[in-house]
């Protein structure tokens, strides 16, 4: 009863504020719970202050029990005061903020940012080296790259402070061209800027020139890679599945004697299974003795994903036995080792037992694993039986599915049923458009066939990427698509 009352208090006062009635804010404010404050109607009632101007009265309600302030309490008064005009005192609250022990969100930032940016233009200290770096930080946290520009045609070169929050940006942003013209610009290096640096080739996956920066760190750094850079390059060798340089990646950690985290194990394990290694996997999986429910769902996925069903389901067991709780990409796992093997009584049983016994609610991939699990083991009538109890919104995930249990199952008058509103729901999307004329094709309908071909062309949709194998020879990796005799050495 007492937080409904509290929930209706801090309604009213946000209600009476947006409708331009503060008295009657106030009153319900100075009314609640005899006297108590709770923190929702605490906040609500210093934004009905700021929005009124009374940043004083606002300070006082801040104030009010102020063991109860949490970020939302600061970002509202640091909003009130920037939005006021009271740049210097919004600067003053939010070094206030960081003293207090609350750290600061995108909000934070987002609050000061065009007005205390004014400020300092209009107090002519945009000079001060502190001051800038830290405007050209917030612009670049609120991911206002335009504004960076502008601060940093105004500040020029020499700042390197804000030189390395740019290169952050910028890589966060994956414009990689900007991030690699900024890193050359600086006379000296940090580990700040060489990890943002390989973060951003690794999240573009320009593969390449992942493995020629690392060659480059080498050769321009006396320190050891710290641990982000390490993780980024194991991520980069699990996409292109190199598992030689992996294992020299490996070794080299091994070497110099650098501790193993959770994070790094993990990332190890990933990386051997994606490149095929699953047996390397599996051994330092084995190694790890407080196993946590990352380092399962990666045991468990990497299984399913090379057709050891027997090997997914008994680390699921053994998960659960050892009190580890799997969550929705566990059981994603799980389904996905289920619809290869065909195996539909086990998939129907975690199926069911997801909600009833772990509480965690299935989502668009679950059902969709499950409709392609019946549609590859040709049960068409479990498919419309399934589609019907499915408690989401059917997206493009679900009805490709459904799509594809119509092909492997011949039955083009069910994928008919579909096809307006799983094009309509694609977009550009080749694969479907593909998909739905293969369906046609395979039982001879050609005019159909024809007119899912002109949908296609009238729409502009995208081709996809061309299939591609690669290699990794020499300190390179080499990549061929079909009939491909472009390379020098074929």
């Amino acid at each position: 009863a007492n937080d409904l009352n509290r929930f209706s208090d801090s309604s009213l006062i946000d209600m009476y504020s947006k409708c331009g009635c503060f008295k009657e804010a106030c009153r319900v404010f100075n009314g609640c719970g005899s006297g108590v404050v709770d923190l929702v109607s605490k906040n609500a009632m210093v934004a009905a202050c700021c929005k009124e101007h009374k940043l004083e009265m606002a300070l006082d309600v801040f104030w009010r029990e102020p063991e109860l302030n949490d970020i939302v309490s600061w970002n509202t008064l640091i909003s009130g005061y920037a939005q006021n005009g009271y740049e210097e005192e919004s600067l003053r609250l939010f070094l206030c903020m960081a003293e207090s022990g609350i750290g600061w969100n995108e909000h934070t930032f987002a609050s000061l940012e065009k007005e205390v940016h004014a400020w300092v233009l209009k107090n002519e200290i945009s000079l001060n080296p502190f001051i800038s770096s830290g405007i050209v930080d917030v612009y670049c946290k609120c991911g206002n790259m335009k504004y960076v520009e502008s601060v940093h045609t105004t500040i020029g070169n020499g700042n390197c402070y804000a030189i390395t929050s740019m290169i952050v940006g910028y890589a966060s942003q994956g414009n990689m061209v900007e991030t690699r013209m900024l890193f050359d610009s600086l006379p000296e290096k940090n580990s700040v800027v060489w990890t943002a640096l390989f973060s951003g080739y690794v999240r573009s996956q320009q593969c390449e020139v992942v493995f020629e920066l690392l060659c480059e760190f080498y050769a321009k750094e006396a320190t050891l890679p710290d641990a982000v850079i390490l993780l980024n390059l194991l991520s980069i060798c699990a996409i292109q599945a190199a598992l030689g340089l992996e294992k020299q990646i490996h070794a080299y950690l091994l070497r110099v004697g650098i501790e193993m985290d959770e994070k790094l194990i993990t990332a190890l394990v990933d990386m051997y299974s994606k490149c095929g290694s699953i047996a390397y996997a599996e051994k330092i999986f084995q190694r790890v003795i407080d196993r946590d429910l990352v380092i399962y769902n990666v045991m468990i996925t990497s299984y399913a994903h090379q057709g050891h069903e027997n090997e997914a389901i008994q680390h699921f067991e053994e998960m659960v036995e050892k009190g580890v709780r799997p969550d929705a990409v566990t059981f994603l796992a799980f389904l996905s080792a289920c619809r290869y093997s065909g195996l539909v009584e086990q998939g129907e049983k975690i199926f069911l037992s997801m909600r009833k016994d772990f509480n965690v609610l299935p989502e668009t991939n679950h059902y969709a694993c499950m409709i392609d699990l019946y549609g590859r083991t040709n049960q068409l009538e479990k498919v419309v039986a399934f589609m019907r109890m499915v408690q989401i919104e059917l997206d493009a995930a679900i009805l490709g599915a459904f799509l594809n249990a119509c092909r492997i199952n011949e039955n083009t008058v069910l994928a008919r049923e579909v096809e307006e509103k799983l094009l309509s729901s694609v977009g550009d999307d080749r694969a479907q458009y593909v998909q739905f004329a293969n369906v046609y094709a395979t039982e001879g309908n050609w005019d159909d066939m024809g007119r899912i071909r002109k949908k296609m062309r009238r729409k502009e949709v995208k081709n996809k990427f061309a299939g591609c194998s690669w290699i990794y020879v020499e300190n390179g990796v080499h990549t061929f698509t079909s009939s491909d005799t472009s390379h020098s050495k074929t």
